[in-house]
């Protein structure tokens, strides 16, 4: 350091940054990110595997929306999926569930906002289905809506129907009920071939 230096004691390397340069790097960084968000887009139309945005949309409605690179309608999704969720207490009632105390699951539940989410699981499944190509034949959506329409009526009676004297409460009575919405869904697509 020459004799008539000063040292910056807040800046030791004298590293300024104009208010230009600031945005400029901003730019920058938006246009990179912008251009991965293409790359997904783009990786979309070469990768279509149905089944894994069907898997990942059964994770969290609306991630099989974001792989098929439709992120408006994926972020409709996660947020309805939010709402819902935290409206019907369902997190709360999921863990009461689990650890077996289905009376407090059932006290938990909000049925009038819960009620809402069968239908709205079982559609972003089948739209994240279809638009990775799946679900090319007639009338293939039969699955997933029988599976919406059965859950929703075991969410119904979730609170006092009891089979072979257990009541499995607001999370394990309609994730039953999909089995028979399946299989109906599946007989009429066979009988309407």
């Amino acid at each position: 350091m020459e004799s008539g230096e000063k040292v910056n004691r807040k800046n030791p390397h004298n590293l300024e940054l104009t208010f230009l340069q600031l945005v400029l790097m901003g730019k920058l960084l938006i246009d990179y990110f912008l251009e991965k968000i293409k790359l997904i887009r783009d990786r979309r139309i070469n990768v279509k595997n149905a089944k894994e945005k069907l898997m990942w949309s059964i994770a969290l409605p609306g991630f099989g929306q974001y792989l098929n690179g439709k992120l408006f309608k994926g972020t409709v999704f996660i947020f309805l999926e939010f709402l819902i969720n935290v409206q019907s207490n369902f997190n709360e009632v999921i863990i009461l569930s689990f650890h077996g105390e289905i009376e407090k699951a059932i006290a938990h539940a909000d049925y009038q906002w819960l009620m809402f989410y069968p239908c709205l699981y079982f559609f972003a499944m089948w739209d994240a289905f279809k638009d990775a190509g799946g679900g090319k034949e007639k009338n293939s959506f039969l699955p997933f809506v029988f599976s919406a329409y059965f859950v929703t009526v075991g969410c119904i009676y979730s609170s006092n129907l009891r089979i072979f004297g257990i009541l499995f409460g607001p999370v394990w009575l309609p994730m039953l009920f999909v089995i028979p919405g399946l299989a109906v869904g599946f007989i009429i697509l066979k009988l309407i071939k």
